[in-house]
């Protein structure tokens, strides 16, 4: 399995990301221009959580709360859990499943790098699988 860095190379250098201080909806709106399921919660260059589609469907949605008086802050994970661009995928997988998590900020010291999510991991996952099966099938053609 490759490192988180190579996967980041292919995304390109765009970070996600919204004010604690923003509403609900402002969030969801960035949410639907990007077409991501996550956003990375910072203050300056801080990371200071992740907000999500599940959870404004937990904590907004399901609680008849509405999405324009609602924070960010208010409902974000802010206990991040995070890997570095060194962390191998199957690592990532692990985490994830133990932790049941869809998204992983990848911060290089303090600075945020990227985002990963279980897509980007089973995309990675497939690709190496076609690799893996072309190359059975040339060798079993010679």
């Amino acid at each position: 399995m490759k490192p988180v860095s190579e996967l980041l190379k292919n995304r390109g250098p765009a970070l996600f990301h919204i004010s604690p201080d923003a509403t609900v909806f402002e969030a969801l709106q960035v949410l639907e221009r990007h077409g991501v399921g996550a956003l990375l919660v910072m203050v300056d260059q801080t990371l200071t959580g992740v907000v999500s589609e599940r959870d404004y469907t937990r904590k907004v949605a399901l609680q008849g709360k509405n999405s324009k008086e609602v924070k960010v802050a208010e409902i974000m994970t802010a206990n991040v859990i995070t890997v570095s661009p060194a962390t191998r995928t199957r690592a990532c997988m692990t985490l994830m499943s133990q932790k049941r998590i869809r998204h992983l900020p990848v911060v290089d010291g303090d600075q945020v790098v990227g985002m990963i999510s279980i897509r980007d991991l089973m995309d990675d996952i497939i690709e190496g699988h076609e690799q893996t099966i072309e190359q059975l099938t040339s060798y079993i053609q010679q």
